[in-house]
């Protein structure tokens, strides 16, 4: 049978908050049996062999014979119900202290009572039923062996079985005494014990735990983690690091991943300004890796940090995009006092009636430029004071039809200009909706811009993934060619020459910060499709 380790045994039915770990409290009783099997075994040897009957002094030898046997007997029956769990500990544990009490009592009256010095054993079976029952059972036991060595001896002195000591009643009383002393010291020391073991197994629970979550997110790292020696033996990788380095199996050795990488281990280590690497993969992009120094108290490792050289240019375009977009926003500032003076002036000019027409049309000219001009600092500001995004639970489906409604009404569109399609099962996400409904305004206008509506409507839905639930935009346009795709998302890039080029830049920075992915592919209708893809209300993200 296999043992809950984890399990905690209250043996003593009158103790409250009182526990022994399973595993230790049937170890103890198993040592408690050795010591019964082994006492009850050199009892009948010092009764049957020659010299050992020369060595004690048996005032009832029947009465000592069948003590002993059924000491023995009983041990042996108790040694079979302990080891394959016929009964519970808590039963099992009083019965060996109850018949410990009962059989040694006898075998003490059989040797001559009191005076007999075989009382003392009696005190290690109070001891063991400290450290194995505990709470006031164990006080209960030391009670019970008192009243059983007294009640020995006024059945001693009653029958006139052997000559009495006048001190005997004195040395039953000490021995009483004793009883509950040994009974209290132990049931507190074995208190103390067992309030250190749990302890030390909550802190192994709690190492263990820290443990695995270690282990855990080191595996969901998306950069490859690599520990090594001196030696380049490989001691531990992650998952990452046989997608990056486009592996089947973890590698040995440094040299198994690359010889390229060996050598600039070995030249780090003797130079540690050397620590920056850059491996070329086949079929796969450039990885960068570093070197650090991981010391310990007893031996010295180092860690190799592999990353996929995409994510590398990706972090260092977004620094160099967020000090660009401090430093365009700074020029907005300065550039929107000189505009309002501009329009201000063309304002005036054009209520002049003295006017040629050719100057009329110049002063349309010029409130036409200073209104794209302020909507493109318009639009640079807003990425400089881009709050937060302030996520809630909505329905897509619900919020979906709400919104194209509204902006039917808004745009002052004909109904028919877009289809929604919906899912028949409601969709929960976890999204700002302020920010959802910019994402929206952007994509569907450039729907409506470059999307050729007048060749089909403009088809809204809604997907459900297995993660995710989608939004799918879905116009008639032409589609994005091959060398502009990877300049769609790109801040200032467009095909028009009335665009600004920020408005699906945005549309990806707000949907990052609402841990969201925008994406652009074309159907299988050769369609332009822009889907933004909200993690579900019930679906746990986390982030590395």
């Amino acid at each position: 049978m296999t043992e809950n380790t984890s399990e905690t045994i209250y043996p003593c039915p009158l103790s409250k908050g009182y526990g022994i770990p399973a595993r230790q409290a049937w170890i103890l009783l198993k040592l408690f049996l050795g010591y019964r099997l082994t006492l009850a075994s050199l009892f009948i040897a010092l009764f049957y062999t020659q010299k050992g009957s020369a060595l004690i002094n048996i005032h009832h030898s029947p009465l000592f014979t069948y003590s002993s046997q059924s000491y023995l007997v009983l041990s042996v029956v108790s040694a079979v119900c302990i080891i394959w769990k016929l009964t519970r500990y808590t039963i099992q544990a009083q019965l060996l202290i109850l018949t410990d009490i009962l059989i040694l009592t006898l075998i003490m009256h059989a040797y001559g009572g009191v005076t007999s010095g075989m009382g003392i054993l009696l005190a290690v079976s109070i001891a063991s039923g400290g450290l194995l029952i505990g709470g006031r059972c164990a006080m209960f036991f030391a009670a019970l062996a008192s009243l059983a060595v007294l009640a020995e001896q006024l059945y001693a002195d009653y029958m006139h079985s052997f000559e009495i000591s006048s001190y005997a009643y004195v040395y039953a009383g000490m021995l009483g005494a004793s009883f509950f002393t040994i009974s209290l010291l132990s049931f507190v020391l074995a208190k103390r014990s067992e309030q250190m073991l749990q302890f030390a197994d909550q802190q192994k629970q709690a190492i263990s735990n820290l443990e695995e979550l270690n282990q855990y997110i080191i595996q969901h790292l998306q950069s490859g983690i690599i520990i090594t020696d001196q030696q380049q033996m490989i001691l531990m990788a992650n998952e990452a690091v046989l997608r990056l380095t486009n592996l089947a199996t973890l590698p040995t050795v440094l040299s198994d991943i690359s010889e390229y990488l060996q050598l600039g281990f070995q030249t780090w280590l003797v130079d540690n300004e050397q620590n920056l690497l850059v491996l070329h993969v086949l079929n796969q992009s450039d990885i960068h890796v570093r070197f650090m120094l991981l010391p310990t108290r007893y031996q010295v490792f180092y860690m190799v940090i592999i990353e996929d050289g995409t994510l590398y240019n990706q972090r260092l375009q977004q620094s160099k995009l967020a000090s660009l977009g401090r430093l365009t926003a700074s020029i907005a500032h300065e550039i929107r006092n000189p505009l309002s003076a501009i329009n201000h002036a063309g304002q005036l000019l054009s209520e002049s009636p003295d006017l040629l027409t050719q100057d009329v049309r110049l002063t349309h000219i010029i409130k036409a430029n200073v209104s794209r001009v302020n909507h493109i600092i318009e639009d640079i500001l807003q990425l400089s004071r881009r709050k937060d995004s302030r996520r809630e639970k909505i329905e897509l489906n619900t919020w979906l039809e709400n919104y194209l409604q509204n902006f039917i009404l808004e745009q002052v569109l004909s109904a028919s200009s877009f289809r929604l399609i919906l899912t028949t099962e409601p969709l929960f996400v976890f999204i700002d909706s302020n920010h959802l409904k910019q994402i929206m305004d952007n994509l569907c206008l450039n729907a409506l811009k470059y999307g050729q509506p007048e060749k089909g409507v403009i088809t809204v839905q809604t997907v459900s993934l297995k993660q995710a639930s989608c939004i799918d935009v879905i116009d008639n346009g032409e589609g994005i060619s091959r060398e502009n795709l990877s300049h769609l998302f790109e801040p200032f890039f467009t095909t028009s020459t009335s665009g600004t080029g920020l408005g699906l830049y945005i549309s990806k920075e707000l949907a990052e910060l609402n841990q969201a992915k925008l994406i652009y592919y074309v159907t299988a209708e050769q369609q332009s499709c822009f889907r933004l893809c909200l993690f579900n209300a019930d679906y746990t993200l986390i982030e590395i």
